[in-house]
This record gives C-alpha cells, sequence and structure tokens, in this order.
C-alpha cells in the first residue's frame, strides 16, 4: 500500500496481533477542533523522549493531521506478500499508521460510507506489523460514531484507558460526558482528561490569560470522579510548527508549553507503571528539565 497506489480493503477478519505491545491507549474528543492529533502525537513523542517504544495509529479516516504534524507528509506505507502493513517511522522512532499514508496527495478526500470506513480500520487494526512497543497511542475520530466504535470494540478488551480531550469551556461540558460515558459502556477505563489550550501565558507581560474560559477540565474530572491529567497552555508556536511539520515538542522543548506536556506524559508513565514495567531503556533521552528534575525528584 505505497502512497500514490490504489487503495483497497479486505474482507478477512483482522487477527488483531497487538501481544507486543504493553500499553495501549486512546486519545477521544466530543467535538472537533479542541486539538486531540496534537495531544496525541505530544503524547507519544514525549513517551519517545522518555525512552519508550511508541506507535501512533491515525484512527481519523476522514481528516488524518498526524502525519503532517510529523513531518511525515508524501510518506507510504509498505507491504509483504502476505498483506502484513508496516508502520512509517517517524521522529524520535515513533511508528505511525495513518490513512493519508494510503492516499495519492494529501488533498485527496476519502469519500467512504461507515460499512468501507470500518472495514478500512479493521485492516490497520489486524494487519499492521507493529512489533515490540511499549505503548500504542490511537488518535480517535472526534464524536462517538461508527469509526471510534470500531476501533475502540475491536480494540475492547485490549485497551487500556482513554485520554479525553477537552477545552477550558463550560460549553464543552456536555461533549466531554458523552466522551466519558463512551468509554464507560465500552468498560475502558478513563485515564483521565487533558484540558487543551487552557490559557495564553504572554512572555512579554508575563501576564496569564484565560481567553476561552477557566477550570473546565478540573470541574468535570471531580464531578465524573476521574483523573485530571493536566493542561496545555495556547502558544502560537505550534500552529506554526504544526503547519511546517517540524513537532513543536521537538522544536521548541524548552518552552513552558513544552513543560505541562511533559508532566502529562510522566503522569501517564506513572499511572502505567506496572504496564511499562522494564520498558524505558537505558540512556533515556530528555530534552526537558521539569519543576524538581533538578533535584532528581519525578513530576
Amino acid at each position: 500500500m505505497s502512497r500514490g497506489g490504489k487503495i483497497t480493503v479486505s474482507i478477512r477478519q483482522p487477527r488483531l496481533g497487538l501481544d507486543k505491545v504493553k500499553l495501549k491507549l486512546m486519545v477521544v474528543s466530543g467535538k472537533g477542533g479542541v486539538g486531540k492529533s496534537f495531544v496525541t502525537s505530544s503524547i507519544a513523542l514525549g513517551m519517545a523522549l522518555r525512552g519508550l517504544r511508541v506507535g501512533i495509529l491515525d484512527g481519523d479516516v476522514y481528516g488524518p493531521t498526524i502525519p503532517k504534524m510529523l513531518g511525515l507528509s508524501g510518506m507510504g506505507l509498505q507491504t509483504d506478500e502476505a498483506g502484513r502493513i508496516y508502520p512509517v517511522v517517524g521522529p524520535l522512532g515513533v511508528k505511525v499508521v495513518s490513512i493519508e499514508f494510503a492516499l495519492p496527495s494529501d488533498e485527496t478526500a476519502v469519500i467512504w460510507r461507515a460499512p468501507l470506513v470500518n472495514r478500512a480500520l479493521e485492516e490497520f487494526l489486524g494487519s499492521v506489523e507493529w512489533g515490540e512497543l511499549d505503548a500504542l497511542v490511537i488518535d480517535l475520530p472526534p464524536g462517538t460514531g461508527d469509526a471510534p466504535l470500531t476501533i475502540a470494540q475491536k480494540l475492547q478488551n485490549d485497551l487500556d484507558g482513554t485520554i479525553v480531550v477537552t477545552i477550558p469551556s463550560e460549553i464543552s461540558r456536555r461533549i466531554v460526558l458523552k466522551s466519558i460515558d463512551f468509554s464507560a459502556k465500552l468498560n475502558v477505563p478513563v485515564a483521565g482528561i487533558v484540558e487543551n489550550m487552557c490559557c495564553f501565558y504572554c512572555p512579554d507581560s508575563g501576564k496569564t490569560y484565560y481567553v476561552l474560559g477557566r477550570g473546565a477540565g478540573e470541574r468535570i474530572a471531580a464531578e465524573k470522579g476521574v483523573r485530571f491529567l493536566g493542561s496545555i497552555p495556547l502558544d502560537p508556536r505550534i500552529s506554526e510548527s504544526n503547519d511546517r511539520g517540524e513537532p513543536y515538542l521537538l522544536k521548541h522543548g524548552d518552552g513552558e508549553t513544552a513543560k505541562h506536556i511533559m508532566a502529562i506524559v510522566d503522569r501517564l508513565i506513572e499511572l502505567y507503571r506496572d504496564k511499562l514495567s522494564g520498558g524505558r531503556r537505558e540512556g533515556d533521552r530528555r530534552l526537558l528539565k521539569l519543576p524538581g528534575e533538578e533535584s532528581g525528584e519525578n513530576v
């Protein structure tokens, strides 16, 4: 399935060969526009910076953006005679699978009805050779419809948790609650809530502005009894990095926003310490010094 080739969808039963993947997390949001794909790619890269072997499944068939964010646009998936699909290897060795890798160009629209989308996702889930991974981060499409349901149901017994992404607005409350209910009905535990675009820290004045509201993510987490993993401040350089295909976390790892992202990553690693036991490789790569790391403490 190299880039530009004909997209075909097999109807064979997927084998779901994820036995060599230690931790499997879904990133969900009830609506689009909250930065879910940015959070997905940032968490994956953050885990790789901590020395973990990581993969990303871009499950957003209609609007795949992970390849662009990681500077992988134009790449293509490789297959062998047995029909096995091999991921594209991105920054820090992160393995990536996305429908974009099978499209003739970045502008090609995927005009498929739900049954064909579901079969394509099943093919990805069943035929990809991920190899040995410490963590697989799955970027689900927005909402709770066919595509996210297909992925969640196929992986239901293998999923370790969902990360719910929201913005700090009360108007997003109902949408977030739907995502939490989605996980509950599939018996997948919620790892926690991430509040993206929480605020804007002005480097010139030193002031923090809550331009989209304040604290909704924490209030929802408290109301539903789930973890609040952390918040990610706005940074104009995020959009710039995404547009250029230069991963923000690697380009601007010394900024406040990057520190917030890495704090979320460290909380997830701590939360799933037993799953990831033995996962970190010698020579843990760190671009950042987080609060407390100077004294050898973990955030």
